[in-house]
């Protein structure tokens, strides 16, 4: 059995599609997924000057929420993110702690028009999950733009990633 997956919903987040993403993560992973109650985000990772949330602070929090060194811990939240380096963060992962976390920030950017946000914005929640998730269990970067683990250097492009593995992707994650 795999470790298991915890999504951890950080701040207002939709509880149906927090729902939704964890069924479907512990269908493609083969692991239990638990959800925590909603947390707050911590206040010191919060940068007045830049009016975002400082990504490894969160990271390092959700790290302590483990109960075990098998759990892999996914915060989604909707604000801002930013590192030193990059001040448009959708997802960061920390593959020594197993955490990663996603803003749907920028996810909600750039949807199409006639009434389909929330179904753009949970498909791109999803493959972006999964991303995440799948760099935890010790996948990287896919080469092959047809598989969900290609690198997508926008929300555009995401939206253009197919959600699925490729074979390779498959082999290596050992199904």
């Amino acid at each position: 059995m795999r470790g298991k997956i915890v999504v951890a919903p950080m701040g207002e987040i939709d509880f149906y599609q927090i729902n939704k993403l964890a069924s479907q993560l512990s269908a493609i992973f083969g692991s239990s997924v638990d959800i925590l109650q909603g947390m707050r985000l911590p206040e010191e990772a919060f940068s007045e000057r830049r009016g975002q949330y400082y990504s490894t602070v969160i990271l390092a929090k959700l790290e302590i929420l483990k109960s075990n060194d098998r759990e892999k811990i996914l915060g989604i939240l909707d604000e801002d993110l930013y590192t030193p380096n990059s001040s448009n963060i959708i997802g960061e992962a920390d593959r020594l702690g197993s955490v990663a976390l996603i803003s749907l920030y920028h996810l909600k950017q750039d949807f199409f028009a006639g009434g389909e946000e929330d179904r753009v914005v949970y498909h791109r929640l999803f493959k972006k999950a999964v991303q995440e998730v799948a760099y935890l269990f010790g996948l990287s970067y896919c080469h092959n733009p047809k598989c969900v683990m290609f690198r997508a250097s926008g929300v555009l492009e995401l939206d253009q990633l197919s959600d699925r593995f490729c074979d390779n992707c498959q082999r290596k994650l050992g199904w």
